[in-house]
C-alpha cells in the first residue's frame, strides 16, 4: 500500500473531524493552484462550486464557533456530518484501488474522524460552560489554524503526519475520559448545591 496515500487519506479524516470545512477549502486550493496532487479522486476538492460551498460553510462555522451556545449545538449536529464525511474522503483517496481497501479506508477513516471530533466536541463544551468568552475563542482560532496547517502537513509530508495522527487518536481518546469525567464530577456539584435543604426535625 501506498504510505502517502494512506498518510493522505487518514490525514484528511481526521482534519475533517476537527474542522470539515476548512479542511476540504484548504485541499481544495492545494490541489486548484498545483500546489499539491490529491490521490485517488480527492482531486474532486478542487473543483469551483466544491470550494464555493466549503468556503461558505466554512464562513458561517467561523462565526458559529465563537458563540458558546450556538457552537456547542454545532458540534452535535456536525457530528452526523463530519464524521461520514472524514470517511467518505479517506475512501475517496484510494478510488484507485480494490473494493476491499477502499471498504478499509472508510471503516478507519470514520473512526479517526470520531476521534478527532469526540475530543474537539470534548474540549469545547468544558470551554463552553466557562463565562468568560476568551478561551472559546481562541480554541476555535486554534481549530482553524491546526486544520490548515494540517492540510499542509498532509501533503507536503503524509507519512510524517500519520505518525501524528496516530499519537493524537491516544491523546484524543484519553482526553474525551478526562474532560467527560470532570464534566460529569462539575455537573454533580451543581446538582447537590442546588438541592432543597431537608427542614430540620422537631
Amino acid at each position: 500500500m501506498d504510505l502517502n496515500t494512506l498518510g493522505i487519506a487518514m490525514g484528511t479524516a481526521w482534519l475533517s473531524g476537527i474542522n470539515l470545512y476548512a479542511t476540504v477549502l484548504t485541499l481544495g486550493l492545494l490541489q486548484r493552484w498545483n500546489l499539491a496532487h490529491l490521490p485517488g479522486d480527492l482531486s474532486v476538492l478542487s473543483h469551483t462550486w466544491v470550494i464555493i460551498t466549503a468556503a461558505s460553510l466554512f464562513a458561517i462555522q467561523f462565526i458559529a464557533d465563537k458563540i458558546p451556545a450556538v457552537d456547542s449545538a454545532w458540534d452535535l449536529i456536525h457530528t452526523f456530518i463530519r464524521v461520514p464525511a472524514g470517511a467518505i474522503l479517506a475512501a475517496t483517496a484510494f478510488a484507485d484501488f480494490s473494493p476491499e481497501i477502499r471498504t478499509m479506508a472508510l471503516l478507519v477513516g470514520g473512526g479517526i474522524a470520531l476521534s478527532s471530533h469526540g475530543a474537539k466536541t470534548a474540549t469545547r463544551l468544558a470551554a463552553n460552560t466557562s463565562p468568560e468568552p476568551v478561551s472559546n475563542t481562541l480554541l476555535s482560532l486554534a481549530g482553524d489554524g491546526v486544520t490548515v496547517g494540517g492540510s499542509l502537513l498532509a501533503v507536503s509530508h503524509p507519512v510524517v503526519f500519520m505518525a501524528i495522527i496516530a499519537i493524537a487518536v491516544v491523546i484524543s481518546l484519553l482526553l474525551c475520559r478526562w474532560i467527560y469525567r470532570a464534566l460529569r464530577r462539575m455537573f454533580a456539584r451543581d446538582q447537590e448545591t442546588q438541592r432543597p435543604l431537608e427542614p430540620a426535625a422537631r
